[in-house]
């Protein structure tokens, strides 16, 4: 179990990751992701996964291949990255230098009642990762380190792991459309410029 001291706000966390995106595409994970990733501001490159848990990682990888030319970051929690961790091998076997993955990592389930993760009885992503070929960060504990993390994103030297440890804390959810017709339009015309 990680130290309540070390751990930061989740959502003034994935607002320094998207304070300066530029041409940034996002897709976020079920639950809190999303809804930090909303409350940061809602954008047309922005893809919103509402139940596809463990699949975050997969689909950044997948929109990765396709747009080599633009930066990719998942966002997503411990208990999805877990559920898609052979995601994380297909990374290192494909090298997309473009993909970031951020792991909001609270050591909980939190959209199920609070139940500890694997990460909370030991396992460690970091050591995942690595052992997959990404370059994956130290565990990141501090504001300094979440922004030097927003800055290699945008340089596309991954694939790019980072585990950043964050409280549990509950917040006011923040819903985008839940309308998954709409989103991938919206999305595919953000991405391509091109009408549905």
């Amino acid at each position: 179990m990680t130290d309540s001291l070390s751990l930061l706000d989740r959502r003034e966390t994935v607002a320094c990751l998207l304070r300066d995106r530029g041409d940034l595409l996002v897709i976020s994970g079920l639950g809190s992701a999303t809804y930090d990733v909303a409350a940061a501001g809602d954008d047309p490159r922005n893809f919103y996964l509402w139940g596809a848990m463990g699949g975050t990682v997969a689909m950044a990888l997948g929109l990765a291949l396709a747009q080599p030319e633009r930066p990719v970051l998942a966002i997503t929690g411990d208990g999805d990255m877990l559920m898609g961790m052979g995601s994380l091998a297909t990374i290192g076997a494909k090298r997309p230098a473009n993909l970031s993955v951020v792991v909001l990592d609270n050591e909980v389930y939190g959209e199920t009642g609070g139940q500890p993760t694997a990460i909370a009885h030991g396992v460690d992503l970091v050591t995942v990762a690595r052992g997959c070929g990404l370059n994956a960060l130290d565990h990141i504990r501090d504001m300094n380190g979440v922004g030097t993390l927003a800055e290699r994103i945008h340089r596309a030297d991954g694939p790019l792991f980072a585990n950043i440890k964050i409280d549990a804390q509950e917040y006011v959810r923040v819903l985008p459309a839940r309308d998954g017709v709409w989103l991938r339009s919206r999305f595919r015309e953000a991405v391509l410029g091109l009408a549905p």
